[in-house]
């Protein structure tokens, strides 16, 4: 009990701590405009990268949304005329694979500027997932993760990075998951897709700087969307119970999250506490963004190293128990056919 009270305390004086840097870094950091500049959201028809869409029209910014349901991308487009900020601005979408053939993606992207302007801004937000032991998600599905979760980012990137080195400024926003920060059981083939596009993003913000070109990793927990639903069918009981005590976010408070810390140039972006110390943890390795907030997390990531120990044990305990109860429902079963 001791170790637990100890925990608790430690894990709340950097939650406090973190604040207090936050508010002091943060208030000295400006964010870029994206009024007027051309902004591309994939994913943009729903979820997250609706909601990004949102708040990119909301300040001024002129946006196209990718997605592949065209009712959808209407539908998206025509939320985005209700909040027009001015009266030249301008929406439009695109109905495409971006995980597959790059050169059609290249061919649409090139058209994309060509009737609005060259992309200042690109939100990869295109994902899905598929849950499942690892042995049990079908090849197919990997590859399709891999397909939609990792070469649709790719694709996109692949294609506005050398124009932004070259323009000499520029915002990439890639979209990853808290499942990218470690293992959890029922993820696997996920949580490979998402660790990609973690190393992805570090790559590019590291060969990207001296360009002016700024990478925002965003890391997600559970947010209350289309996508979660569907995730929520392929769960195993394990993950369900896992994954289940954080609860969700909702959509809007993640889009404005995520569109503040890229228009800050952060590389970092979570939301919420339990988020931001399963990334510190997770992470340490990554670039967190100011002198003070590393100096924090050499101070408190040691004791704070105990705490996941501690989730580690009661991981494998939900397991071990999950496991018992399904060999006596199996003992069971057998025992009334008998």
């Amino acid at each position: 009990m001791e170790l637990t009270l100890e925990i608790i305390f430690y894990v709340g004086i950097a939650v406090f701590v973190h604040i207090l840097v936050i508010l002091f870094v943060m208030g000295k950091q400006k964010s870029k405009s994206i009024c007027g500049r051309h902004v591309v959201v994939t994913g943009g028809s729903k979820g997250i990268g609706l909601c990004l869409a949102v708040e990119c029209a909301m300040k001024g910014a002129d946006v196209t949304v990718i997605a592949r349901d065209e009712k959808m991308l209407s539908g998206a487009v025509a939320l985005m005329e209700v909040i027009r900020q001015r009266p030249e601005q301008k929406f439009q979408f695109r109905s495409l694979d971006i995980g597959g053939d790059y050169e059609q993606v290249e061919r649409v992207l090139g058209e994309m500027e060509e009737s609005v302007g060259p992309i200042y801004a690109l939100i990869n937000c295109a994902g899905m997932a598929i849950c499942g032991v690892f042995e049990e998600v079908s090849v197919a599905d990997a590859r399709k993760l891999m397909n939609v979760n990792f070469f649709g980012s790719y694709n996109c990137t692949r294609y506005v990075l050398p124009k932004m080195k070259k323009a000499g400024e520029g915002i990439i926003v890639i979209t990853s998951s808290q499942a990218a920060m470690f293992g959890i059981f029922g993820y696997g083939p996920y949580a490979a897709s998402k660790y990609a596009l973690r190393a992805m993003a570090e790559t590019i913000a590291m060969e990207s700087r001296e360009f002016g070109v700024s990478v925002t990793l965003a890391l997600p927990c559970d947010t209350n969307t289309p996508g979660f639903e569907e995730e929520e069918k392929s769960k195993p009981r394990e993950t369900k119970i896992i994954s289940g005590g954080g609860g969700l976010v909702e959509p809007e408070a993640m889009a404005k999250a995520i569109l503040k810390d890229a228009l800050k140039g952060n590389f970092i972006s979570t939301v919420g506490a339990e988020s931001w110390l399963i990334t510190m943890l997770g992470g340490a390795l990554m670039p967190w963004d100011g002198f003070f907030t590393n100096l924090l997390h050499a101070s408190v990531i040691g004791p704070l190293r105990l705490f996941s120990y501690g989730l580690h044990k009661y991981f494998n305990s939900v397991i071990s128990k999950c496991a018992k109860e399904d060999r006596q429902e199996k003992a069971l079963k057998g025992e009334g056919s008998n």
